[in-house]
């Protein structure tokens, strides 16, 4: 998925200024943080677009290890509509990690992929250097099992480490991640006590994804029956968040409905959670806090404003770097003009 605002926001990322507990936590003792995130909305291809709730990144946190940017859109019902129609856009210095509740969605990219994404299932794509995608809906009613098409999922970014990105204005660059995809549909997943735990990418309780991470991290999503209650283990040098996706659950002591990002600190060994009513879905994010500079601006991630600029011009300029998207019904996304004054990094402690 894409960044679609045409006038995009410079995002300063990383940096410890910004995280509430100190890492690795000082004082164990200290009181755990549990602070809610309210997102924004956004219109995906306009005002007649898909409208997803931005939580990451926003104003009051930024990052949560390295995942840097989350959206939540739907449960959709899509009948009469094009559902979601994102043409093929550059991304650079980041994965792509979608993850469906309801629906499919058909993904191509430059290097020749098409792969349909379903619920229980994981597309993940690797920018490195450069990569271009488009997505679209499935607009097939059979797919929801209910006879009309409906869309519901998340779509979130991670950020790479400075190793496997170009450097300032290395767009050529041949010592950095090459662009990769991979669909993982058969992921850990396991019911205990009325709660389906799948493990989307890193380790969770001694089970660990296959998808290729470039970091610590962790990413998985729950699914508790009506009553049902789970105690979680974690990593406690790991800074973690909690998304409900469906139905109304307890986290850490407090509910949690869809919406918000419940943003949880670092320090913590263990989490509670909890349907007390209906059946609910969550999906929980962590990893390493990350200490590296980046600028995000659009689709791409960078560690400052040359690097931003290059891809940008590589883009619009057709450059090798991002290939060719072939068998999307449409015009490639032009890139929003860059701001009057130059993009800034930010760095844990600056």
């Amino acid at each position: 998925m894409s960044n679609l605002e045409r006038d995009p926001q410079e995002r300063e990322c990383g940096g410890g200024v910004d995280v509430v507990t100190p890492y690795p936590p000082t004082d164990p003792h200290a009181d755990p943080v549990r602070e809610l995130i309210t997102g924004y909305q956004v219109a995906l291809g306009g005002p007649r677009g898909l409208d997803v709730t931005r939580t990451l990144p926003t104003r009051a946190r930024r990052m949560v290890g390295a995942w840097c940017f989350v959206d939540h859109y739907g449960p959709l019902d899509l009948d009469g509509s094009a559902g979601m129609r994102v043409a093929p856009h550059p991304h650079t210095g980041l994965q792509t990690v979608s993850w469906l509740v309801t629906g499919e969605i058909l993904h191509r990219d430059s290097l020749g992929s098409l792969q349909v994404v379903r619920p229980g299932e994981l597309n993940l794509m690797t920018a490195g250097r450069g990569i271009s995608h488009s997505e679209e809906s499935v607009l097939d009613g059979a797919a929801s099992g209910s006879g009309r098409p409906r869309l519901h999922g998340v779509q979130l970014w991670v950020a790479l480490p400075s190793a496997a990105v170009p450097g300032a204005g290395a767009g050529g660059a041949e010592n950095v991640q090459a662009p990769a995809f991979a669909h993982h549909a058969d992921l850990p997943a396991w019911s205990q006590d009325g709660v389906t735990t799948t493990v989307v990418m890193g380790s969770l309780a001694g089970r660990t994804s296959s998808a290729q991470t470039f970091s610590p991290l962790v990413g998985a999503e729950l699914s508790l029956e009506p009553g049902a209650t789970a105690r979680v283990p974690l990593e406690p040098g790991f800074e973690h968040a909690v998304l409900c996706l469906s139905g109304s659950v307890e986290v850490a002591g407090g509910p949690l409905a869809p919406g918000p990002l419940l943003y949880l600190g670092t320090g913590r060994r263990d989490l509670d959670v909890a349907a007390p009513g209906g059946p609910a879905r969550l999906l929980l994010i962590g990893g390493e806090p990350f200490e590296e500079r980046i600028v995000m601006w659009w689709n791409f991630v960078g560690r400052s404003h040359d690097d931003v600029a290059q891809a940008r011009a590589d883009w619009e300029e057709s450059a090798d770097r991002f290939g060719t998207v072939v068998g999307y019904d449409g015009a490639p996304l032009r890139a929003p003009a860059l701001p009057a004054t130059r993009l800034k990094s930010r760095g844990r402690e600056a």
